[in-house]
């Protein structure tokens, strides 16, 4: 016996589910990729991307996910043999210091247990000891969907700044951008990385990147550069250059109505929106947290993002079991845990097209879950998220 049946609640960190509206929008014919309609909504879409970044820089699109993003992002500024430092916070750092070292990118990490952010103060001594300079840029991710933290990147660029050394600062916003406030200008990051799935709520197959002036510099003397991530070559006069050919037609009718529909919200709505939704979420988890069978994984409030929650989980009931009584009992797709976490933990996403309904939905299902396989202690969680939203959104 279930009750799934009904519309399923995707509740992973991406895909997100994408709206009603966006689906629409991209079901109609091809349109001619050298002139007309969709020049301007590529011009637009740019446009509107940069004010999402919070930069006056210049703006790049990839027919590519998030993987492609950062190759794309250092093979642009970075030659062979060059070091890059790895700011470690979770699994996708690491995964983009992967990418660097495959293209030859002399790879060095600050390491990190995966349950706090990232250490300014270590990174502040790493760059003074490097009296050379060998160090070309600082990598990190502002929200780490594997670990579920956020760091703080103002402070890293403090940090930065503090050692007096001038590497660039890459920042894989890929699941913060149009979720929690970046800052790209104010904040003095050179490079941002992004792409559709998550808070932009289109479909995967596209990736961004923003790049400032200090970026566009290093550019011009980047050793790694192909023809088909080259920055100088989308920047040619034809609108096709602006993909290196054909463009993904159909996702970018997509991604213009999702930008429609955040920016009718209004980015500050967008985050006060996220931040209730996760607030909800965590106040769920730590009542279900009184068990003893489950904890956040990031210790400290102020770095839990609102993006994604990491919850570890016991044997038993055992995150297996938990992912799936909710998917074919309820519906709902909760994440798994990734990398070091796989078969420790559950991933609850609240980001995107996400709402109050939907994410009750989700906290019901795994309450549901949870007492069926004998978290009787767990109970009590949605009714503390629904006492928490009631007094955040009064009447």
């Amino acid at each position: 016996m279930s009750v799934s049946n009904g519309r399923q609640f995707l509740s992973i960190p991406g895909p997100t589910t994408v709206p009603d509206e966006v689906l629409n929008a991209m079901h109609r014919p091809a349109i001619d990729i050298y002139a007309g309609a969709l020049v301007g909504i590529t011009e637009s879409c740019l446009e509107d991307l940069g004010s999402i970044f919070r930069t006056k820089g210049r703006v790049y699109v990839y027919a590519a996910n998030g993987h492609g993003a950062w190759e794309a992002a250092l093979s642009n500024v970075l030659s062979r043999d060059e070091r890059i430092l790895i700011m470690e916070s979770g699994s996708f750092a690491r995964g983009w210091g992967e990418t660097a070292a495959m293209l030859g990118i002399k790879v060095e990490s600050i390491s990190n247990d995966g349950r706090h952010a990232v250490d300014g103060t270590a990174l502040e001594a790493r760059l003074g000891e490097d009296k050379a300079g060998t160090i070309k840029a600082v990598l990190v991710v502002q929200v780490d969907t594997a670990s579920g933290v956020v760091n703080d990147i103002a402070a890293v660029r403090k940090a930065m700044t503090a050692s007096g050394h001038g590497a660039l600062l890459m920042v894989d916003v890929i699941a913060s951008l149009a979720i929690m406030p970046f800052e790209m200008d104010a904040w003095g990051v050179d490079v941002a990385v992004a792409a559709s799935q998550k808070g932009l709520m289109t479909p995967p197959g596209l990736s961004f990147i923003a790049a400032g002036e200090k970026a566009v510099a290093a550019h011009s003397n980047a050793g790694l550069r192909t023809f088909y991530w080259d920055w100088t070559g989308r920047e040619g006069p034809l609108h096709y250059q602006k993909y290196c050919g054909t463009p993904p037609e159909h996702l970018m009718f997509g991604l213009r109505k999702a930008l429609d529909m955040l920016l009718e919200e209004g980015l500050d709505n967008v985050f006060h929106r996220h931040r209730l939704i996760a607030e909800a979420v965590r106040r769920a988890i730590g009542v279900w947290a009184a068990s003893g069978m489950l904890e956040f994984n990031i210790f400290e409030l102020a770095e839990r993002a609102d993006s994604v929650t990491t919850i570890l989980i016991d044997e038993p009931p055992g995150a297996a079991r938990l992912l799936k009584y909710c998917e074919e009992k309820c519906g709902v797709v909760l994440g798994r845990g990734i990398g070091e976490l796989d078969g420790k933990a559950f991933r609850i996403a609240h980001m995107g097209h996400v709402n109050a309904p939907m994410i009750l939905g989700t906290l019901g299902a795994t309450e549901m879950g949870l007492t069926a396989l004998g978290v009787a202690s767990a109970k009590g969680g949605v009714e503390a998220a629904i006492d928490g939203l009631a007094q955040a959104v009064p009447a």
